[in-house]
């Protein structure tokens, strides 16, 4: 069943998607799972794909006319669909294979509401477009507040990496300022995202191209933007197809310090 959001209808079916892709991945978590390899030492498991056909169950039975691109799946719908839901079923799936519970399920519509779920911290993080809120069993739905209060920020390190030389990740956590101001982290996961927005990390950094159509990075992109955290690509300009990569900072200080750093190195 839909949660209700008075702000956002798109909202709920957001929070009612990653609910019932959580409820798969753990349901399925510890079980012998087979994997279909996706190349370049990239797969899935069978909970991957058993999670987004839960998610694709809920958008299908709330908004039957909209399509949809599913990691798995690929494209449902019109590709240049005005209304486009993003859905990444299991992020972290190498993280799940091997028993770690630092995964995340993310939905999101492009442009719009989005939710990023904590299937084994039992948080749901979510955005009307608007504001952005945690919900918990139990309790009242509270905004998130960034902070860069921890000084933790998380580095994606998994490959490819495409603005090499030019930027390393690597090079950046040898960077004597960063050494100075900041503890690296590496979950391997897109909750990190979730996380800057949340106030528990002061920022995330990835390389890559144009992220905010991605599957694995659109709903903590809208969660980030919704808290106020301040988000550009690596070199500092916004993100599209123009852009490169992606630092989500929970405030300007921070972002500008870690944009002195990469420039350093560019």
């Amino acid at each position: 069943m839909i949660d209700s959001y008075a702000s956002s209808d798109d909202a709920a079916v957001a929070i009612a998607g990653v609910r019932a892709g959580a409820d798969v991945v753990r349901a399925m978590y510890g079980q012998r799972l087979d994997r279909i390899d996706k190349g370049a030492g990239d797969f899935a498991t069978t909970a991957d794909v058993e999670a987004e056909r839960a998610i694709l169950g809920v958008i299908r039975a709330a908004r039957p006319d909209d399509a949809v691109l599913g990691e798995e799946g690929g494209q449902r719908g019109v590709v240049h669909a005005t209304r486009q839901w993003l859905v990444d079923p299991l992020c972290g799936t190498l993280n799940y294979a091997v028993g770690n519970m630092l995964v995340a399920v993310n939905v999101a519509l492009r442009e719009g509401a989005a939710a990023v779920a904590d299937p084994f911290g039992g948080e749901v993080y979510f955005t009307d477009g608007e504001a952005a809120r945690v919900r918990r069993d139990g309790a009242d739905d509270a905004l998130l507040t960034p902070t860069a209060a921890t000084r933790l920020v998380d580095v994606n390190l998994d490959p490819p990496f495409p603005s090499a030389p030019g930027f390393r990740a690597v090079d950046l956590l040898a960077h004597p300022e960063f050494v100075e101001s900041f503890r690296p982290r590496v979950v391997s996961t897109t909750l990190a995202l979730a996380w800057v927005a949340a106030g528990k990390r002061a920022a995330y950094i990835t390389d890559g191209g144009d992220l905010s159509r991605s599957v694995h990075f659109a709903a903590g992109i809208a969660l980030c933007r919704a808290a106020g955290c301040t988000v550009t690509g690596i070199d500092g300009g916004p993100i599209g197809e123009a852009g490169r990569g992606l630092v989500v900072a929970a405030d300007d200080e921070t972002h500008a310090l870690l944009m002195s750093m990469t420039r350093s190195r560019g």
